[in-house]
């Protein structure tokens, strides 16, 4: 009894062991993975998230080109890469330009800003502060630079990170194209693979969960970040009609200020008061109609893209994805932040059984 006791003890610890080695091989091959893939593990997320968003597109021009996929993908991905890049050259020549226009203007007469115009005779009083830099600034940048030289230098600082960021930014956006692309390319075999992944992971549901994570990409992609695209790029058509100074980085910033869904008003609006003090008055009157009309595309583009239901996540998780997505992961995470936290919002309330329609239905009104 006791001899038998002992072996089945003896097999128990044998299986045991077992069991752990290849657990701990299974669990090496993953790091394994993970530290190989790791460099380039945000780019194929990315990479995942356009080709989910792009997915009706590509269907519609593998039509077009009578069922050629190859050809097909090498036509989108070309376009893809055109309008990344072509705006991103435009941007850096418009900033080339115009450092060396202050360079020649500065040596010229040794002003590197002009003088507030005659109309801001008639500002508002709070703003005279700002009017005595800009006028210090157009006799003696010099004295201006000297005495903020503190706040310059951490703006200085920012604005180059910033630069450096987009630059980055940008090669990973090509090379999430070129593997979207591929996924693209293969996507029906993708799609099973995917269902099975969701399937394993969450059980019956899974099929359920890949239908919210595909529709959740591509709401955001089209209704935030898709309309974000949109105005600042209505946006920088105007700035670089009107000859505004430095168009090209109060382009990107409004692009940044739209997909956190601020809005391209704290950018916009500053410029063309400047425009109306500097320039004449057609092309400040004819800029500020078409930045107004700009700012109002929001509320006729979302419930286009969107749908006339609500919207797939609250502002304040499209907002807190972005601004964190940026942070952690430079520019390219400003626009995977969004995605990621508001498809993490969307499998939380699946998974509590609730969602947006209960949740405003439960909320009670909030006495004033």
């Amino acid at each position: 009894m006791k001899q038998s006791s002992y072996t089945f003890n003896s097999l128990k610890f044998e299986k045991i062991v077992d069991t752990l080695i290849r657990l701990g091989v299974l669990f090496l091959l993953i790091g394994w993975c993970y530290d190989i893939l790791k460099p380039f593990v945000l780019i194929i997320v990315w990479a995942i998230v356009i080709a989910v968003a792009l997915s009706p597109i590509y269907e519609a021009i593998v039509k077009l080109f009578r069922g050629k996929k190859i050809l097909a993908t090498i036509f989108l991905a070309l376009l893809l890469i055109s309008i990344l890049v072509i705006p991103s050259i435009l941007v850096t020549q418009s900033l080339y330009e115009e450092i060396n226009n202050f360079t020649a203007s500065y040596q010229a007469n040794g002003h590197l800003i002009p003088p507030p115009g005659e109309t801001t005779k008639d500002w508002p009083a709070f703003t005279k502060p700002i009017l005595d830099i800009w006028q210090t600034a157009s006799v003696d940048a010099s004295k201006v630079i000297i005495k903020y030289s503190d706040q310059l230098k951490v703006v200085g600082e920012w604005l180059l990170l910033a630069l450096a960021g987009i630059g980055k930014g940008i090669l990973q956006f090509i090379f999430s194209i070129i593997i979207a692309m591929g996924l693209l390319l293969y996507s029906e075999s993708l799609t099973a693979v995917s269902k099975s992944i969701f399937i394993k992971l969450i059980g019956k549901k899974g099929e359920h969960y890949a239908l919210i994570t595909v529709a959740t990409i591509r709401n955001v992609v089209k209704g935030f970040l898709g309309v974000a695209l949109i105005q600042s790029l209505m946006v920088g058509v105007g700035f670089f009609m009107a000859g505004v100074p430095f168009a090209g980085i109060f382009t990107i910033i409004c692009l940044v200020l739209a997909i956190i869904q601020v809005g391209i008003g704290p950018i916009a609006i500053p410029v063309v008061i400047y425009m109306f003090s500097v320039t004449d008055t057609t092309t400040a009157t004819l800029l500020t109609i078409w930045i107004g009309i700009t700012m109002i595309s929001d509320n006729i583009l979302k419930p286009i893209f969107l749908g006339r239901g609500n919207p797939p996540a609250p502002m304040l998780v499209i907002f807190l994805g972005a601004i964190g997505g940026f942070i952690f992961n430079g520019f390219i995470g400003l626009f995977l932040g969004a995605v990621i936290l508001i498809l993490g919002y969307k499998f939380f309330l699946s998974w509590i059984g609730m969602d947006e329609d209960e949740i405003e239905e439960n909320q009670e009104p909030v006495e004033v």
